[in-house]
């Protein structure tokens, strides 16, 4: 089974989207901070993380370099934001970030058609 962990502070999004990840088939876990995020990376394995840029005291792009320090193999990541800056947007492909979102541009049913097409790329 595909494990997605979303990293998102806003707990209603958090919610809608692990219940239509998981209504798809998905194993979805989630954090609601970069901190919880890298203890869950720490004893859990993911085949991608659906991570928003802004989260308090450590953004999205922190989370990745911390990762990439912890670990030689890291998940498929796509960036889901409402913080649509090219700077940010730059960063986070130098850092291996697969796509950057934003998230008006997606329904849940077409964010989940995106993550199907990043997981089989």
């Amino acid at each position: 089974m595909t494990k997605i962990l979303i990293v998102e502070d806003e707990r209603i999004l958090t919610e809608m989207y692990k219940e239509v990840l998981a209504s798809e088939g998905f194993k979805v876990e989630t954090a609601q901070s970069t901190e919880e995020a890298l203890e869950i990376l720490q004893r859990e394995d993911f085949d991608l993380i659906l991570l928003d840029i802004l989260l308090p005291r450590k953004d999205g792009l922190e989370l990745i370099e911390e990762l990439k320090k912890m670990r030689d193999k890291i998940p498929k990541i796509l960036a889901f934001s409402n913080f649509d800056s090219p700077k940010a947007k730059e960063r986070a492909h130098q850092l291996g970030i697969k796509e950057y979102l934003l998230k008006t541009d997606y329904t849940p049913l077409s964010l989940v058609k995106k993550i199907r097409e990043v997981l089989e790329s």
